[in-house]
């Protein structure tokens, strides 16, 4: 049984974790709320370029070809890019997220895409040191980058998965990413990043919205324009869902370790105080036993 000196020490050091899990929590929340204003400012302009792409190559049809949104005849390459983070302690952020990266890669490409080999982009820290351990053909790391999150980063990982594309190294890329629901809320998810997939309308929505643009200069031109730019901001869309994502998730986990801790102090105070109150009455009985062994 723990003495008392031992149970008072273990209550000083659980407070003293509790004062770092709180302090933690706030540093994330100051950087959650700074990630959420940016994710909320990049959706809608990320969403109007969608719409303006959807209406720009149906309005082309068929006659326009762009190697960005050209199927290959067969898949014999997958490029998989995963955005971890690059830092621990965010609960279930980075398991949840390799685990459907994990299965995927395993089980679900040689399903779908038989014989096909896997390349993979490492982004974050964590994502790096995972998939080494996993023994996956790792081609590009990017560890580090949610220190100072820069859109030249987006760029780059697009160039290399864009140009490998071109070039037919690679007949499908995949971007796996946590998205930002809500402080609560981080879903893992996975985009078709290349080649670039319109999304169909409703056709009651298309009706409402379809009007007849002059285009200037001429459609093929603003696509052959925008479509390298739709591949940009869609990365950037998705470090911005992580990096978000990644902080609300370690100030939950800040939040719950704090309270547990706060729980173990009012449970260790309790166990010091009938430890405390069992030693006294202890005592209290060896003097009155001695007191009555005198008097005999």
């Amino acid at each position: 049984m723990p003495t008392l000196r031992d149970i008072r020490r273990r209550i000083t050091a659980v407070a003293n974790t509790a004062k770092i899990t709180q302090a933690m929590r706030m540093v994330s929340a100051s950087k959650m709320r700074r990630a959420q204003e940016a994710i909320w400012s990049a959706r809608p302009y990320v969403q109007k370029l969608s719409d303006v792409l959807t209406n720009l190559v149906e309005s082309v049809g068929d006659e326009y070809t762009n190697p960005l949104i050209q199927k290959h005849k067969s898949v014999n390459s997958v490029a998989v890019v995963v955005i971890g983070s690059d830092r621990g302690l965010c609960g279930s952020f980075n398991t949840n997220l390799f685990r459907m990266a994990n299965n995927f890669i395993l089980n679900e490409i040689p399903k779908e895409y038989p014989g096909s080999e896997v390349s993979v982009i490492a982004v974050g820290k964590k994502a790096c040191n995972f998939l080494k351990k996993q023994n996956f053909n790792v081609i590009k790391e990017y560890p580090g980058i949610f220190q100072k999150l820069e859109f030249s980063t987006a760029k780059e990982i697009v160039g290399l998965v864009s140009d490998g594309f071109i070039n037919n190294q690679y007949d499908k890329v995949f971007v796996f990413f946590t998205e930002f629901k809500n402080l609560i809320s981080q879903v893992p998810r996975n985009i078709t990043l290349l080649p670039i997939e319109h999304t169909k309308k409703d056709d009651k929505v298309e009706e409402k919205y379809k009007l007849d643009y002059i285009f200037e200069p001429s459609q093929k031109e603003i696509l052959d324009e925008l479509l390298p730019k739709h591949l940009d901001i869609q990365m950037w869309r998705t470090l911005l869902e992580s990096n978000a994502a990644e902080q609300a998730s370690r100030m939950m986990a800040m939040e719950n370790a704090t309270n547990n801790a706060r729980d173990l102090v009012k449970y260790l105070e309790l166990v010091f105080n009938k430890a405390r109150q069992a030693a006294i009455t202890k005592e209290m009985l060896e003097i009155v036993s001695g007191a009555e062994a005198l008097k005999k």
